[in-house]
């Protein structure tokens, strides 16, 4: 099992930025991709970004120049830097990680941590 805590949530400007964190815990030598998630009031949950376990990256269109997912494979972390963040960012971003080739296919949340950017 894989245990992912998010953190750096909070309520910020337009314009503004934010960092959030995912620490993964348990068998973190089985994952493989992470990745952000974000979920708007109303709306289905929809990719944010990936990154690979060797750091190829993967960014939705919306985001992409504004945000910047990296992982940390020593501290089993992968971030995401968002700036010039817009109201339409407003969402609660969730964790994702994924097993790696080899192992048993498997999907890990987190429990989600809330941003938003008031209009």
């Amino acid at each position: 099992q894989v245990r992912l805590v998010e953190s750096g949530g909070g309520l910020v400007q337009a314009g503004g930025s934010l960092r959030l964190s995912c620490a993964a815990s348990g068998i973190t030598f089985s994952i493989g991709a992470m990745g952000w998630y974000r979920q708007a009031p109303g709306k289905q949950r929809e990719l944010v970004a990936t990154i690979t376990r060797g750091s190829s990256t993967n960014y939705a269109d919306s985001v992409k120049g504004r945000f910047t997912i990296s992982r940390d494979n020593a501290k089993n972390t992968v971030y995401l830097q968002m700036n010039s963040l817009k109201p339409e960012d407003t969402a609660v971003y969730y964790c994702n990680a994924k097993t790696g080739p080899g192992f048993v296919s498997n999907d890990y949340w987190g429990q989600g941590t809330q941003v938003t950017v008031p209009s």
